[in-house]
């Protein structure tokens, strides 16, 4: 039932709205600007005006048709996925330098990219509204209003940081990558497989986040350094993977008195058996260097 006008339920709806644009505009304010920053310089002012008001009309078309779309079995596995791939094409820096594009292209694709990431984005960020307005159009309105503002400056911010601290860019991604990640976790065709096995969902989390975070840590890499994420990488996955063993074969190792070697072997390859893998991967990666022929 929609509150009163200026009552003091309005008011705190009001205050709620405020409160959820500040916390939720900051996944908008980091798409836009990542997405802005490979733009030239004289059109990111354009990029963001733009990308921020066609992610508005965004949201209030979401407004009136989010329900009916969360019906829809997969949205938000299709949605999680369609992200995660938003968050990796952010992240990708081989688009610049020697490859430029046309300053148009760039800005109709940036602003194309900002609008597609609010879309995926914006239903938990219109359910929260929405919720909070109690049924009021008006203060539904008032909080997209609101949220231009918000994430105008907070793109901006963004923008400015990345360019005078690329290592920020592995923050966003991480964010897109949990958005992501909550998205797939959330849709309700797997919700009894995440609750059965919740070791899944730790892994979802990890693969998403990790990859995200991983891609732009690595282009920045020494080889040393791509080869000790690569093996810490693996080490995660090894774990997780034998986790989900344990979870799946419903193994304990707690009991000293209840010794099974079947138990017993299957921890030994948990924590041993990584590391030929991981001695593999770092020749493979950092293959030694012929000795060096001295002057004769």
């Amino acid at each position: 039932m929609a509150v009163e006008l200026f009552s003091n339920a309005w008011w705190s709806a009001l205050a709620a709205i405020i409160v959820i644009d500040l916390v939720l505009a900051g996944d908008n304010a980091i798409v836009i600007g990542l997405a802005a920053r490979n733009v030239p310089r004289e059109h990111q002012r354009r990029v963001i005006l733009w990308g921020t008001f066609g992610a508005i009309a965004v949201r209030v078309a979401l407004t009136s048709v989010v329900v009916w779309l969360l019906k829809i079995p997969g949205f938000l596995l299709i949605g999680g996925a369609a992200l995660a791939w938003i968050g990796w094409k952010l992240t990708d820096e081989t688009g610049g330098g020697e490859h430029k594009i046309a300053s148009t292209s760039s800005i109709r694709g940036a602003i194309q990219t900002i609008i597609v990431a609010d879309a995926v984005m914006g239903v938990d960020n219109v359910l929260a509204i929405g919720g909070a307005a109690h049924g009021s159009v008006l203060l539904v309105l008032i909080g997209l209003a609101i949220s231009i503002p918000i994430v105008v400056w907070g793109s901006t911010i963004v923008l400015k940081a990345v360019e005078r601290f690329p290592q920020i860019l592995w923050i966003g991604a991480g964010v897109l990558g949990w958005t992501a990640a909550k998205m797939i976790a959330s849709e309700p065709l797997l919700l009894q497989t995440f609750d059965t096995h919740p070791v899944l969902r730790t892994v979802l989390y990890v693969a998403i986040v990790g990859l995200l975070v991983a891609a732009p840590m690595w282009r920045h890499a020494s080889p040393q350094g791509r080869a000790k994420g690569a093996i810490l990488a693996f080490l995660a996955a090894w774990l997780s993977f034998w986790g989900y063993v344990e979870d799946r074969l419903d193994l304990h190792f707690d009991a000293i008195d209840d010794w099974h070697w079947d138990n017993e072997i299957v921890d030994l390859v948990r924590w041993i058996g990584w590391i030929p893998f991981a001695i593999a991967l770092h020749r493979r990666l950092l293959p030694s260097q012929p000795a060096a022929k001295h002057a004769s």
